[in-house]
């Protein structure tokens, strides 16, 4: 939720701040626009100028990659047990559209996530009229979900998260606005019992709250077989390690400790930022430290080059499916970490930072399952891929805790299956 801060805050005065800032968040795009030219496109919709669509609609809304990917089995079944529904869904990013288009081509609709503005939401909603809404994660919209409410369509936080940080500073700086939020809601389903019981202390009523689990274990992750034996053709036999989704300043870091351990890491390391504007930043890093680094979109074989630039897009899970180790960005920064259930899906050994506050019950029980490793520094991760390559017996058993611990905690999407199927018989009869 993107709020200023204040105990008393209600939807009033969120709405005031909420206008004043408009042509702040409209420059913001444009200024975004100059390394990703994506950003001025399709502004409009962001503004609520969109065309009526004259279909049944159920709305889904993913912020950008990680939760688009997550909600693949979600979108998957609602295809399937919706025919007479068409799915939209809505993201905030250039790259989250266009992961989307890439996976779905046309079978789901896909728009820009409106500014939560109630003039903006009102003409939304008027041209989609969606029978349901079904927000991720962390997608708390005042103004979107008391409009919602007020046009009697039912609305669902699902894989919803609420960290202990989170929790104290809601209520210490917006208690009222996000009570009045919160149980506007139809109904909020939790990853983990934590989060649920979180939810409950900041005013949600107990009977709107469930834990329904994960979604993103109930992931089928699919690498493209053909994008595999592309990159096998370009790695050779090379071990490969990758770091997946990283963040400013953890190249950096990341470049500077490998510096000094060069001649013990015989790998070819795979970098993946998490944002493509960074791609030319991060290959000049690699070349101002002197160590040689190719583009994945240029190159045809990385038998001469210490790092491989993954510069393509929706090719992630196909880097997993090649990889010895798999590193997990934003850990290494106070970005709070990446989804780690991609490469336990697929038995690889992970290792991630200190800062893991976005997934800290995944991380914490991968830990105590022995399925993954935490490092506190860029020498550590350096250090302890040096050894996992040394060490295949031990490789091999992280992968494969990784893997069973993944396995064990699929059904979410069932659960939610069912809770969406009520609310839209609830909206019918009512």
């Amino acid at each position: 939720m993107k709020l200023l801060y204040h105990r008393q805050m209600n939807r009033t005065l969120y709405s005031l701040v909420g206008y004043l800032l408009l042509p702040i968040l409209v420059i913001r795009l444009l200024v975004k626009s100059i390394k990703a030219s994506k950003y001025r496109q399709r502004i409009s919709e962001r503004l609520g100028f969109i065309d009526e669509i004259p279909v049944p609609i159920i709305w889904i809304h993913c912020v950008s990659v990680g939760e688009f990917r997550a909600a693949i089995p979600l979108i998957d079944m609602l295809i399937k047990q919706y025919p007479d529904h068409r799915i939209l869904v809505t993201t905030t990013t250039p790259t989250g559209s266009d992961a989307l288009k890439q996976h779905y081509s046309k079978e789901v609709l896909n728009l820009y996530f409106p500014f939560d503005l109630s003039f903006i939401v009102n003409r939304y909603l008027s041209k989609i009229k969606p029978d349901i809404c079904i927000l991720m994660e962390t997608e708390i919209w005042p103004n979107l979900i008391h409009g919602l409410k007020q046009n009697h369509i039912p609305s669902i936080l699902i894989n919803a998260r609420m960290s202990e940080r989170s929790l104290k500073k809601y209520q210490k700086f917006a208690s009222n606005l996000v009570n009045e939020t919160l149980n506007n809601l139809s109904l909020i389903a939790t990853q983990n019992q934590n989060s649920a019981n979180r939810f409950i202390r900041l005013g949600t009523p107990k009977d709107r709250v469930i834990n329904a689990g994960n979604i993103k274990f109930d992931l089928n992750p699919q690498a493209n077989t053909l994008t595999i034996n592309a990159l096998k053709k370009i790695t050779k036999n090379r071990a490969v390690v990758t770091f997946a989704s990283t963040h400013e300043g953890e190249e950096l870091q990341i470049i500077n400790s490998l510096l000094k351990y060069q001649d013990k890491v015989n790998a070819l390391l795979v970098i993946v930022p998490r944002h493509p504007e960074r791609f030319n930043e991060v290959e000049k890093l690699v070349k101002d430290s002197n160590l040689t680094i190719s583009r994945r979109s240029t190159l045809k074989s990385a038998t001469n080059t210490h790092f491989l630039l993954g510069d393509s897009m929706g090719e992630m899970m196909s880097y997993f499916a090649i990889s010895d180790i798999v590193f997990m960005g934003g850990s290494l920064n106070d970005t709070g970490g990446h989804n780690m259930l991609e490469p336990a899906a697929l038995s690889k050994p992970i290792i991630f930072g200190p800062t893991v506050f976005n997934f800290a019950e995944i991380s914490s029980e991968l830990l105590k399952k022995q399925g993954a490793i935490q490092v506190q520094n860029s020498d550590q991760l350096i250090t302890e891929i040096i050894q996992l390559l040394a060490d295949q017996k031990k490789s091999d058993e992280l992968g494969k805790n990784a893997n069973q611990y993944f396995k064990s905690k699929q059904g979410a999407v069932n659960q939610l299956s069912a809770q969406i199927n009520l609310l839209l018989n609830q909206k019918n009869n009512y």
